[in-house]
């Protein structure tokens, strides 16, 4: 069943540890490609300094702003994208949760060709492989997750046990524990 938009209508750091264990579905050159959400990153709006959406709205943050439930990508280091959705409360301004990693299920050898390598362990752990694994571009930006189209979520496992930690490459609100994670070991 896929996740309906009241999911994302609560507070961005609850939808991040609740997306764990759900299903990513990518559509792409008729192949479905899917995965396990193993791990994930909370980002809120203007009391979060790490956030895109911290300052002002821009063209790149607008998708913050907008409608729970909706893809946003954006580009990074000149070479990733990174695949978030939309998830807030009615008290936030924005939100945002990045798909950090899954552990893939369906259509394997594609991403791993999509990737260029052999090692099924190190496909999609970290969110700019995730992207290239999955194809995902900006043309999946501003999608409507909720929906069964190219790219959507799901129900998936219920994990046993989620870790938190801080969240991982940022310089400001880096005190905040809102990375969630699961080991895959532990469920595959």
């Amino acid at each position: 069943m896929i996740l309906e938009k009241v999911f994302y209508e609560r507070e961005t750091v609850t939808v991040a540890k609740q997306l764990i264990g759900k299903r990513l579905t990518r559509i792409t050159q008729n192949t479905k490609l899917t995965g396990i959400i193993t791990e994930t990153e909370a980002y809120r709006g203007k009391d979060d300094p790490a956030s895109h959406a911290a300052t002002k709205l821009t063209n790149r943050n607008s998708v913050m702003f907008g409608p729970v439930g909706r893809s946003y990508v954006y580009f990074t280091y000149g070479m990733y994208f990174m695949l978030n959705v939309v998830a807030k409360s009615k008290k936030q301004n924005a939100g945002a949760v990045l798909i950090r990693g899954i552990f893939p299920q369906d259509g394997i050898k594609i991403m791993l060709k999509n990737r260029g390598i052999r090692d099924v362990n190190k496909i999609t752990n970290g969110p700019g492989k995730l992207t290239i694994a999955m194809n995902i571009s900006m043309k999946e930006n501003n999608r409507d997750l909720t929906k069964k189209s190219s790219i959507y979520i799901s129900e998936g496992i219920t994990p046993k046990k989620i870790e938190k930690s801080t969240r991982i490459g940022i310089s400001k609100g880096i005190d905040k524990e809102w990375n969630f994670s699961i080991n895959p070991k532990n469920y595959f």
